[in-house]
């Protein structure tokens, strides 16, 4: 089973609802960064759920990823994970029920959104610097802005460069892909050569996998603990089978849609 909700043309248009011993083509976009880039296409793109709590637990993956519903809503197989959101979304529930103020319901709530996987988007560029396939990680928001722009030019991608780049931090952060319209006076020698090369071959969407962080679960309950998460609720202990006996939620109890799109990682 992939690790990714939809890959191409069916990552295109998630984004409109609101590793391995190859070399991972991944790099760094944090604030401040800028490339100059080719687009191969506009369907170079993967949609994926991830998990992490900042500064505790970086993004990984569930080995099995669990099935969802069209709004992004775990329908079966939840991760551990999922299953700690579901727990603390019904404490929330019950809390409210029995007059609890909004601030301690808040609390909870804030607490369980943490647990839930966020959609997040893999996005491929052709890097004119060097020459290769790159890929960055971005929120919904950030993949809407890129893929509107590759849309508009999107009959002009064999002929037109772009310039990539991220401002800002957190909430705040923004993301841009502005056309390069004067590739003689603004790209070097090196950069127009490789510019060249850009249709040579597609994409490798089976290196998206190399990207991410793949975790069984074992690790994501290790994960929990070291999120602050008390995992005995869940009937789970580290170095010993885990067994399921915290109650199912039931339909009611299934988590408010919170927007949530830009996050600080």
């Amino acid at each position: 089973m992939s690790i990714f909700a939809s890959k191409g043309q069916a990552a295109v248009q998630a984004s409109n609802n609101d590793g391995g011993a190859q070399e991972s083509p991944i790099v760094s976009f944090k604030s401040g960064s800028t490339f100059k880039v080719g687009v191969k296409s506009v369907f170079d793109v993967a949609e994926y759920y991830g998990y992490s709590i900042y500064k505790k637990v970086n993004t990984f993956v569930p080995t099995v990823q669990a099935k969802r519903n069209a709004r992004g809503f775990v329908e079966s197989d939840p991760s551990v994970w999922d299953r700690a959101s579901e727990l603390l979304y019904a404490d929330a529930k019950k809390a409210k029920e029995a007059g609890a103020s909004e601030d301690a319901v808040k609390e909870i709530t804030d607490e369980a959104y943490l647990y839930r996987g966020k959609q997040r988007f893999l996005r491929a560029f052709f890097d004119l610097e060097t020459g290769k396939d790159i890929v960055v990680d971005l929120s919904p928001k950030q993949e809407k802005t890129l893929k509107a722009v590759i849309e508009k030019y999107a009959k002009k991608l064999d002929s037109l460069a772009f310039e990539l780049s991220k401002s800002g931090t957190g909430t705040n952060a923004v993301v841009a892909l502005s056309p390069i319209i004067d590739m003689d006076e603004d790209l070097s020698d090196a950069e127009r050569k490789n510019f060249a090369k850009l249709g040579e071959k597609p994409f490798d969407m089976e290196s998206f996998e190399s990207c991410l962080f793949i975790a069984d679960e074992d690790e994501q309950i290790k994960n929990l603990v070291i999120a602050g998460f008390d995992i005995a609720r869940l009937g789970l202990s580290i170095g010993a089978n885990a067994t399921n006996n915290a109650p199912e939620p039931a339909g009611d109890d299934a988590p408010i849609d919170i927007s949530d799109e830009e996050l600080p990682f």
